[in-house]
């Protein structure tokens, strides 16, 4: 299976750079997989969209201010660093990092009176870094919003909030990235859900590199998956059973949470390390529908939308949502594929 198989052309003035005015006044693409039939409607009417036996679930990760613009001691030079996601075995004295320009072992990155050792180089532009300063503490402190490249722009003070979802939890930060998916949901819509019977429930993956890093070999198969931390609470697992035997569906709110369950399926593991690579001829054993946004060519998310689609029923409504002019990528507009 080739790469270059699962692309199309996005029109550059699609690129969502910036938020909506009004978080949730977003458009929604629905996309019946198993015919190919397209609908227009409006992210608010994802209630009327749902029913009352079914179960929506969420990632409630805490993306951090994890872009970072050090000095390098030796040169005084301006490097760009950008902490990585949270896992269980990792310490916020001591983690991973990607970095841009030259570092090597031993150099010293100063960040106003906090200095960060370079303890290891471990290629494509990781690093290990250590702190005797809490580097969460240091990212609160100093870091920036770690918007995608894509953008071509600084984080302004809109995307500390923009660019979190209204439901992360202080208890879970960890993110490096958004759970781009869910940033388009709010509270009332939250609240119309509950109302309506739709059983909200919650997990954690910490987005990071598995997520976002693009795909660089020609063969699918021959990619591989970063790991990222995740944990599926009893709860929800048990809200995902009693689902499944009243007829309900289960809707993944971003692929993120997708490969979580999909991967808890695999393993039976309700927490731990999820490495899945979702692509076309998976066969999803928990995900009923997802409720996503429209992602970059060539890229993992793109081939796990495909994988649940199948590729012909999703380039059409890609070639669809760019003639009807619809917002792409982490700031965009929404699909909810069913």
């Amino acid at each position: 299976m080739k790469i270059s198989e699962y692309n199309y052309d996005l029109p550059e003035n699609l690129i969502a750079n910036h938020p909506p005015e009004i978080r949730g006044q977003s458009r929604l693409l629905v996309l019946d997989r198993q015919t190919g039939e397209i609908k227009d409607r409006k992210y608010a009417d994802l209630a009327n969209l749902l029913n009352p036996s079914d179960l929506i679930i969420l990632n409630d990760t805490k993306v951090i201010k994890s872009r970072l613009f050090p000095i390098k001691k030796s040169s005084g030079s301006r490097r760009e660093i950008i902490i990585l996601e949270h896992h269980a075995d990792t310490d916020w004295h001591r983690h991973k990092i990607l970095y841009r320009g030259r570092l090597k072992t031993s150099d010293i990155l100063v960040l106003d009176q906090h200095e960060l050792a370079v303890d290891d180089i471990l290629g494509d532009g990781l690093a290990i870094v250590s702190s005797k300063t809490n580097l969460l503490q240091l990212a609160d402190e100093f870091g920036t919003v770690p918007l995608p490249l894509y953008m071509n722009r600084d984080a302004d003070e809109t995307d500390i909030d923009r660019y979190q979802t209204v439901f992360a939890d202080n208890n879970k930060q960890g993110s490096a990235a958004a759970p781009t998916a869910s940033l388009n949901m709010t509270d009332d819509l939250l609240a119309r859900l509950r109302e309506k019977g739709v059983q909200i429930k919650y997990l954690t993956l910490h987005v990071g590199l598995g997520t976002f890093l693009p795909i660089r070999t020609d063969r699918v198969e021959d990619h591989e998956m970063h790991s990222e931390h995740y944990n599926v609470p009893t709860d929800t697992l048990t809200a995902i059973d009693s689902t499944k035997k009243s007829g309900g569906k289960v809707i993944a709110l971003g692929t993120t949470v997708c490969r979580t369950l999909e991967h808890f399926a695999n393993t039976k593991e309700p927490f731990g390390e999820a490495d899945i690579f979702i692509y076309p001829g998976h066969k999803f054993q928990i995900v009923d529908a997802l409720l996503t946004n429209f992602h970059t060519p060539r890229s993992t998310v793109l081939m796990l939308a495909a994988a649940f689609a199948t590729w012909p029923h999703l380039k059409s409504a890609y070639d669809h949502a760019i003639a009807e002019q619809y917002q792409f990528l982490s700031y965009g507009d929404s699909m909810l594929i069913k």
